[in-house]
């Protein structure tokens, strides 16, 4: 019986807990500087958490084309690509918060048709696809349905960096951050999760790569949220991103990006 594309994500997903949590909270993991000019951690967890689900891959799915943050990308045959980021947050990671995931999405000509958040450390695993929205964790699995919350008054917006970008990128943030009634940060990719499970509202990002995004994205629109760029066009390549729990509250958030 050949294994459906959610069981292949799966087991990449299983693939990278099992290499990664032996390096979170140790002492002896160290990460090294990714940029000359800043701060850009990579560890060897995420080297080999990649390296773990590109092996799954070459035997599920060789035919499929990989782009990773860690290594070159893979050309295939099959017109789809499996999207990874061994770690999203890595910072996080060596921090010691549990606010890091593992990202894996599959995409077509069209963007992201599926996609896993797993924070392996909590046990949560959040899953979307056209016809598939679910988070297995602590409290055992449950469908994910995002919040219908219509104004920015009630809404609780998230951001990793406070800077969130460029100085033109953060007055757009703060117009948005503004009117609505709580904005958090430092969460990473966990934010978008929390969008999923209908706990947040508005994730408002800048700066990002494809890899970063797609499997929100897959996981968000599943559970019934939209995720654009901030001119509301796809965002699937990454960039400056908005993902919203549903239309409304996006197209309040969007009015005020683009106000700037």
């Amino acid at each position: 019986m050949t294994m459906s594309d959610l069981d292949v994500a799966r087991q990449l997903a299983d693939a990278a807990r099992a290499v990664i949590l032996p390096h979170f909270r140790n002492a002896n993991t160290t990460a090294d500087n990714k940029l000359h000019d800043g701060f850009d951690p990579v560890t060897i967890a995420d080297r080999a958490a990649e390296e773990a689900m590109r092996s799954v891959l070459g035997d599920l799915r060789p035919e499929d084309g990989i782009l990773g943050e860690e290594f070159a990308p893979k050309s295939g045959t099959s017109g789809r690509t499996w999207v990874l980021d061994p770690i999203d947050g890595t910072r996080g990671f060596i921090s010691g918060t549990p606010t890091w995931g593992v990202l894996i999405a599959l995409s077509d000509g069209d963007g992201p048709m599926l996609g896993i958040v797993d924070q392996p450390y909590i046990g949560e695993r959040f899953e979307g696809s056209r016809d598939h929205a679910q988070v297995v964790g602590p409290h055992g699995t449950r469908p994910l349905v995002t919040r219908r919350t219509d104004s920015l008054a009630d809404a609780i917006l998230f951001t990793t960096f406070p800077e969130v970008g460029t100085e033109a990128d953060r007055a757009g943030f703060e117009r948005v951050a503004r009117e609505v009634k709580l904005t958090r940060y430092g969460m990473d990719c966990y934010a978008y999760a929390l969008l999923a499970a209908g706990t947040v509202d508005l994730v408002i990002e800048a700066g990002l790569n494809a890899y970063d995004i797609q499997a929100p994205i897959a996981v968000i629109e599943a559970a019934g949220g939209i995720v654009t760029n901030w001119e509301g066009d796809p965002v699937h390549n990454g960039g400056r991103a908005l993902a919203a729990a549903n239309p409304q509250i996006h197209a309040a958030a969007l009015a005020l990006l683009k106000a700037g």
